[in-house]
């Protein structure tokens, strides 16, 4: 079980031996940033979240290290959790505030979240964002600017992330703060490009997708025809606080239209075929 040491109290750089340092450096937490200790002590910014998480205060205590240590061991197990479920939607909060979108631009720019497996998008790298607030309903996800869809973390231990504990607003706030970070939709990635290690990885991923895309498509032959399986897909809709974003709003209608016309053709030609 993990001691909880006693650390002095300053900046968030200060976090040495903390329960925050040794949570973000663990395996499967390398999507996280550190959230300065000033925001987590501003009790108004905690506003609300002692009627998500169990033991609220102790729970505080051990992220803040402040924990009494002669907590019974068995009630430590459940903080734990509790302590992770906290600092993840505190997380949530932090990383769409000036400084949080900062130390976040700074992941970005390393693409520490994985990079675009879709072919045309040229290793554009990613940004994670949720599907949902609320805690414990979906996993996180990695929005692509580029081709502006989500894609699900290659690794199982990302996979098993929250999307929560980073918000379904995040990487448009991003955009939106930083508008040069745009991608363009054609054109090769500026940002953070990939070296040759990144080309034999793109080289693989578009294998892996031109592989999948075969196997949908024999799929398809077998039960349903095109035009109903493009009825189905669902479109993923940027929002920030659950507002769409403007321009992409605009867009996304054009883009639907083209789509409904296409529809409409393979419909025509699957009623003549």
């Amino acid at each position: 079980m993990f001691a909880v040491e006693e650390v002095s109290t300053g900046s968030g750089s200060d976090y040495s031996n903390s329960w925050i340092s040794w949570f973000l450096s663990s395996k499967g937490n390398e999507y996280f940033c550190e959230v300065e200790e000033d925001y987590i002590l501003d009790r108004f910014n905690l506003t609300g979240l002692n009627t998500e998480v169990q033991h609220y205060a102790q729970a505080l205590d051990m992220i803040t290290d402040n924990l009494d240590e002669e907590i019974q061991d068995d009630l430590r197990g459940n903080l734990d959790l509790q302590a992770r479920l906290l600092y993840g939607l505190i997380h949530a909060r932090w990383i769409v505030t000036a400084r949080g979108l900062a130390k976040m631009l700074e992941k970005y720019k390393r693409a520490d979240f994985g990079r675009c497996p879709r072919v045309l998008c040229q290793s554009q790298p990613l940004l994670p964002v949720g599907l949902t607030d609320v805690p414990y309903e979906k996993s996180v996800k990695l929005y692509c600017g580029r081709c502006e869809d989500i894609y699900s973390p290659k690794s199982s231990r990302h996979g098993s992330i929250d999307g929560a504990y980073f918000g379904t607003s995040f990487p448009h706030l991003l955009f939106l703060v930083y508008p040069n970070l745009i991608p363009p939709k054609s054109g090769p990635v500026e940002i953070g490009g990939a070296g040759r290690s990144g080309d034999v990885d793109s080289s693989r991923r578009s294998r892996r997708v031109r592989e999948e895309q075969d196997a949908q498509a024999e799929g398809v032959g077998e039960g349903m025809s095109t035009a109903s399986v493009a009825l189905k897909a669902d479109r993923y809709r940027p929002r920030i606080f659950g507002f769409q974003v403007n321009e992409i709003a605009k867009l996304q209608r054009w883009q639907e239209a083209v789509r409904d016309r296409q529809i409409s053709r393979l419909e025509e030609l699957e009623e003549n075929a």
